[in-house]
């Protein structure tokens, strides 16, 4: 299932293909991230870092030269240290980036002063993405003032730069059939935990116990860690948009919203139930939630080759707000309640989000000041929510306090759109079958 190099080697032709001539892009990676004194949170790759080369140690540096005759793909990383390795595990070293993910040219981070200035000389346009690592932006422009302290001697330094993001997120952005292959177990491993949660879920557990068995399931199969920290709110809790503390205890007749997603292999899912801590839907916990599953299948059949980005969320708004005013929780023409955006008192997200390497992946969401046209192999999230807090004293009290979120990750495919998650239930009726069970 992982990427192959193949994949990678054409993503990266891909990238220069659209550079100009006599050009070079440069792309670091990410580093090790201190979490208290001499321990670190455990190393995650820089995405765009990623998905050009497949390395996935922390302090290296990824630079294309389109037409360089002794090498287009050029690595700096750190080099083999038997000590170091000792404590910390095997380093590829530069022989071993020749090696296992086909650099072309490999030097020692250490060298990285003396060589990489000599490879900015005289190019045409620098391709990089400033203002992400304030220490490497530093040293960029160190390189270039020291090549412009030259210019005497004939140094010649780089003409311009141009943001690399723009670029490398179109490529991102469109999914191979690999990629898609990943993002399937992905979310199938996530829907597996959900209903797992479902399972194990019983009044007088805490959020964070019913977390540890979505991350169980997890790295049972295969994914060690989730895509982002797990949000499990339970009763009032739901209506908190990114609630992560999980610290309360689950009540006999609330509501418990989970929105947790594994990564596998870098690739993230992204997934939300909603469901009863004792197994049954209240009368009015019911109504809200067939409101919300209205408002997803409504925004689910506008994903599809041709629609624009907005149209799913469009969807969704007015099956909210039809129905609000339905319920009486929401005065007025439908219209003109859309028009004020009045649903907002309820609804106050957007209906998705990109979704690949990041959870909240990368790529512009309008073109020409325009809403995007959804396409092919593009990957979005479908999550539409009602929220009641409790302190929303213009409605009945009988409706407080409960939150709703149902959310899958959905491709968009040749002739409509595909499901990915749908192994956790997601109905009244196989939610409450599946607790009973």
């Amino acid at each position: 299932m992982i990427i192959s190099m193949a994949e990678y080697n054409r993503r990266r032709k891909h990238l220069m293909a659209l550079m100009e001539p006599n050009s070079i892009a440069i792309v670091p990676s990410a580093s090790e991230q201190l979490r208290s004194r001499d321990t670190t949170y455990h190393f995650r790759q820089d995405s765009d870092f990623y998905y050009l080369s497949g390395i996935t140690e922390p302090d290296a540096v990824l630079v294309l030269i389109p037409g360089r005759r002794h090498g287009q793909f050029v690595v700096f990383c750190r080099e083999r240290d038997s000590g170091q390795e000792l404590w910390h595990g095997n380093r590829a070293g530069p022989e071993g980036m020749c090696e296992l993910y086909r650099a072309d040219d490999a030097f020692p981070v250490s060298d990285i002063d003396e060589i990489l200035p000599g490879l900015l000389e005289g190019r045409d346009r620098v391709y990089y993405s400033l203002g992400r690592r304030t220490e490497f932006d530093r040293q960029i422009m160190g390189w270039v003032n020291q090549i412009r302290s030259q210019e005497a001697s004939g140094a010649v330094p780089p003409g311009e730069f141009t943001d690399l993001d723009h670029m490398l997120h179109e490529l991102r952005l469109y999914k191979s059939a690999a990629e898609l292959r990943l993002m399937r177990k992905a979310a199938d491993i996530s829907a597996r935990g959900h209903c797992r949660a479902m399972q194990r879920c019983k009044s007088g557990m805490y959020e964070y116990q019913l977390e540890a068995e979505l991350q169980y399931e997890f790295a049972q199969r295969g994914a060690r860690f989730p895509a982002y920290p797990s949000i499990v709110g339970s009763g009032a809790n739901a209506c908190v948009m990114h609630y992560t503390d999980n610290g309360d205890k689950l009540r006999d007749g609330e509501l418990v919203l989970i929105d947790a997603g594994c990564e596998l292999e870098y690739y993230a899912s992204d997934v939300t139930r909603t469901f009863p801590v004792n197994g049954r839907f209240s009368k009015e916990q019911r109504v809200l939630y067939e409101l919300v599953l209205n408002m997803q299948q409504a925004a689910i059949d506008q994903v599809k080759p041709g629609n624009h980005w907005n149209q799913p969320h469009d969807a969704s708004v007015t099956a909210l707000t039809e129905g609000l005013v339905e319920l009486g929780l929401l005065r007025g023409r439908v219209s003109s309640l859309i028009k004020r955006k009045a649903y907002r008192e309820f609804y106050m997200h957007r209906v998705g989000h990109w979704l690949g390497l990041d959870v909240h992946d990368v790529g512009d969401y309008r073109v020409a000041e325009q809403w995007r046209v959804l396409e092919p192999g593009m990957v979005m999230t479908v999550e539409p929510g009602l929220y009641v807090p409790v302190g929303n004293t213009r409605v009945a009290k009988k409706w407080r306090g409960i939150g709703i979120r149902i959310e899958d990750d959905v491709i968009v495919t040749d002739t409509g759109s595909e499901i990915m998650s749908s192994g956790a239930p997601k109905t009244i009726e196989e939610i409450e079958a599946l607790m009973a069970a």
